[in-house]
């Protein structure tokens, strides 16, 4: 269960919808790239011991696929609050406290997606004129996927503040 189920969709705002249909879009992608990452490492495989010619590309195509889909599985597990957290003391303490362990959380969460979305465009902006050998793109490729999951993180914490502030998430754990 996500914590989408605490809103009714009639309780959803236009963002609410634009921010689920962000986090389809990023767990789409991130299942995609995993086929395809099984798929090549399968090639890998078969052209090394059938072959006898190792595709040498596999391993750069993989570093980029492994880092896309770790990124934005991240960000989606902001957007269904199944990221990693200790909520321990949140979970025992009385509601009003447990709202406001939610929204440092969440302020805290944003401030480092934005630091994060800012200092990789940075890197990846500094990286762009070499290139990745063996696969002949830009090096700066590689933190595309951490500006991208900075920004979603900034945005979906942004998301769970608003409907903290509208009363509908309780930022409930996603296993009761």
């Amino acid at each position: 269960m996500s914590q989408d189920s605490t809103a009714s969709p009639s309780e959803k705002s236009t963002f609410d919808k634009l921010l689920d249909g962000l986090g389809w879009i990023c767990t789409v992608i991130t299942g995609v790239s995993l086929v395809v990452l099984t798929v090549i490492f399968g090639w890998l495989v078969y052209g090394r011991y059938v072959l006898n010619a190792t595709p040498t590309w596999v391993e750069q195509v993989s570093l980029l696929l492994v880092v896309l889909i770790t990124f934005l599985g991240a960000a989606t597990g902001i957007h269904h609050n199944t990221h990693l957290g200790v909520s321990f003391f949140r979970e025992i303490s009385p509601p009003a406290v447990r709202r406001v362990f939610a929204i440092i959380t969440h302020l805290m969460l944003a401030g480092f997606g934005a630091v994060m979305m800012v200092q990789s465009y940075h890197l990846a902006v500094f990286k762009w004129a070499a290139q990745i050998p063996l696969i002949h793109v830009p090096e700066g490729l590689r933190a595309v996927p951490i500006t991208v999951c900075g920004g979603l993180v900034l945005l979906f914490s942004i998301g769970h503040l608003i409907r903290l502030a509208r009363g509908i998430d309780d930022d409930a754990d996603p296993v009761e």
